[in-house]
């Protein structure tokens, strides 16, 4: 097996675990922001150390961190920030279940972005994979009362802007990773994890120092249960990085949907709830497209 899938399946279960992590911090009296800037607040810190570690155990030097590598870099990061903020607007519209499965179109979008500014193109065959777990995201996400809430409302809008940024953010941390090239490509990703998460941390900082001044020190106050979103953050995101490094982001993004269905498995195993038939049918999708990526790829 390539060995970008199991980093990317590796990437989803830890994220997996983060989101469960930071869901938990909003019902401990911190905000959207609050909880969000906890994951790089402890997560730079241990980016950073990560890099260091890396580079010292291998004996490399800092690969040339030139403009073009800052411009990726630094654009990946803002995508990601927007994507998610624009994501957490989505539940506060009366149709966000709308918007919410329009957000699964990153798969799609990333793939057209991969091609328009990297000139990576996805073959026949890895579309129509991408297409099928698409179609089982979909099964997934799809909740009542979706179809009458309007394809053209705001929502929908929101959704399909999140998942573009969603997008944009994985081609400019894959863009930034090829940038280091020749570096090793694990060398590649923690560098350029290393500095994202720098520069997420700061501009995160300063957003909340001037719209929530009062959630920095509530972040810092409930550092024993906010160093944790932090350290799977990191996780997650050095397999992210890592997989980026060494194949096409739409295979990867692709790959890594099967994380909805690590959410859900979550949902049956520990909270004992029932899957669906649509649910059933919808995981088998999933996984199909990822066996059929897998093949293709080998």
């Amino acid at each position: 097996m390539t060995l970008w899938i199991p980093i990317t399946l590796a990437a989803a279960a830890v994220q997996t675990l983060r989101f469960m992590l930071q869901k938990r911090l909003q019902g401990a009296g911190l905000s959207v922001g609050g909880a969000t800037f906890s994951r790089f607040l402890f997560g730079a810190p241990l980016a950073a150390l990560a890099a260091a570690v890396t580079l010292l155990a291998t004996g490399a030097a800092i690969p040339p961190l030139t403009g073009k590598f800052w411009a990726f870099a630094l654009a990946g990061g803002a995508a990601q920030v927007a994507a998610t903020y624009m994501t957490v607007a989505l539940f506060g519209l009366r149709n966000f279940a709308v918007g919410v499965v329009f957000t699964k179109t990153e798969t799609v979008q990333v793939a057209a972005f991969s091609a328009l500014l990297l000139g990576e193109a996805v073959s026949l065959p890895g579309w129509g994979a991408i297409l099928a777990g698409l179609g089982g995201v979909l099964l997934l996400s799809w909740q009542s009362g979706v179809a009458k809430g309007g394809m053209l409302s705001r929502a929908t809008l929101y959704g399909v802007a999140a998942g573009g940024l969603f997008g944009l953010s994985a081609i400019g941390y894959r863009g930034a990773t090829l940038e280091l090239a020749p570096a090793a490509f694990f060398t590649r990703a923690v560098v350029t994890l290393a500095c994202v998460t720098f520069a997420q941390s700061l501009g995160m900082a300063a957003w909340l120092i001037w719209r929530e001044p009062g959630e920095l020190p509530r972040v810092v106050a409930a550092w024993r249960r906010t160093v944790w979103v932090g350290v799977t953050g990191m996780l997650g995101s050095l397999g992210w990085f890592t997989a980026f490094s060494l194949q096409n982001a739409a295979y990867v993004r692709a790959v890594g949907q099967v994380e909805i269905v690590f959410t859900l498995l979550v949902s049956v195993l520990v909270f004992r709830e029932k899957l669906t038939l649509r649910e059933g049918a919808g995981i088998a999708l999933v996984i199909g497209s990822v066996i059929a990526l897998v093949l293709l790829l080998r």
